[in-house]
């Protein structure tokens, strides 16, 4: 008798599902046991892979998207790739407006998977007519037959992690987890994920990672936008100029907030330390943890699942680059040190 062929339909069946990982080294002198939630693990190498195809499907199965259809969205690269990636799949056309402060290899990522690009100034209030919302706004407008994700004010995009990141994690953990630590832009994972996971036990901790330059944190403590807050940062897809509605801060218990360097350094000691990839929210998630557990938040029975976004290949020419990390002026210690080295060996 003839047996079947184990193979997978699409690439898209391949989304979620994405394995918990001990961390062992990088976390080896804070309290408590630490996981990774490895997303870079879905095919389109991120947990924006999660809500491009469910916002796609509830289009489609409310007749909004139909053949021939382009799908318009906003992005800082990872959910435009997994758009891209699953309009290939679906056979609609993909156009994407991107922030000038994406990695050139997001960006070129972005086109070798056929999307239409259109790269727009990061340092740019939110309603200005070059800002990616905006030009999103108009290419939706200006494109027959055509839908706009709109990711930063979608409640589907809770929703995508309502029902496959928060019941993974409960799963995984077998409803021991004490903590989630997540990275917060458009705030669809941590938003999603924490309102299951509270829905399960309402004494987990839910810990929103924030960046300098960004009005989450004090929105979150203050309900108020405080506009001079709002400065140029280089953490891609942490933190925001505005407030998403895809954001549910009542379930938040917290921000913390962290710095560019401090993000960009810790993502090469997950690298070296771990073996694992790992992008630059990733380090800005870990090193919210390192300064969590100085402020003594977690103790011998805390198990925490810090949520690793995407993959460090994503990053190849900023964070993992020597070159972009000292014309940042993130090396000056590290050349420092080198330097001495170097007085040693001669």
């Amino acid at each position: 008798m003839e047996q079947s062929i184990k193979a997978h339909n699409s690439i898209l069946d391949l989304i979620g599902s994405t394995p918990l990982v001990k961390l062992n080294t990088i976390t080896k002198n804070f309290s408590g046991n630490f996981y990774a939630k490895l997303e870079a693990f879905n095919p389109g190498h991120s947990s924006k892979d999660r809500i491009a195809a469910y916002i796609i499907e509830e289009a489609e199965r409310k007749g909004i998207l139909k053949k021939g259809s382009t799908i318009i969205e906003t992005t800082s690269g990872n959910t435009g790739f997994s758009i891209a990636m699953v309009s290939i799949i679906k056979g609609y056309d993909c156009i994407l407006a991107v922030s000038s402060k994406s990695s050139p290899d997001k960006i070129d990522m972005l086109r070798s998977m056929g999307a239409q690009v259109y790269v727009c100034p990061a340092h740019v209030s939110a309603d200005d007519p070059r800002s990616y919302y905006e030009v999103a706004k108009r290419l939706h407008e200006e494109t027959e037959n055509s839908i706009y994700i709109n990711q930063y004010f979608n409640e589907l995009n809770i929703e995508a992690h309502y029902k496959t990141t928060g019941p993974e994690i409960w799963d995984q953990t077998n409803g021991q987890i004490t903590h989630l630590i997540a990275c917060s832009g458009t705030g669809g994972t941590i938003s999603g994920t924490a309102r299951y996971l509270k829905e399960q036990n309402p004494n987990i901790r839910v810990i929103g990672v924030d960046a300098y330059g960004s009005v989450l944190k004090k929105y979150h403590e203050t309900g108020k936008i405080d506009a001079n807050e709002i400065y140029p940062y280089r953490i891609e897809g942490l933190g925001k100029n505005l407030i998403p509605d895809a954001t549910d801060f009542k379930i938040i218990d917290e921000f913390i907030k962290v710095t560019d360097k401090d993000s960009a350094h810790t993502a090469r000691a997950i690298a070296r330390t771990e073996g694992i990839f790992a992008g630059y929210t990733s380090g800005a998630a870990i090193q919210a943890v390192k300064q969590l557990d100085a402020q003594g938040e977690f103790d011998a029975n805390s198990n925490v699942v810090v949520i690793f976004p995407d993959h460090g290949s994503r990053y190849m020419s900023k964070v993992y680059s020597d070159k972009w990390m000292e014309a940042q002026g993130f090396m000056e210690e590290v050349k420092v040190a080198q330097d001495k080295k170097m007085e040693i060996i001669k």
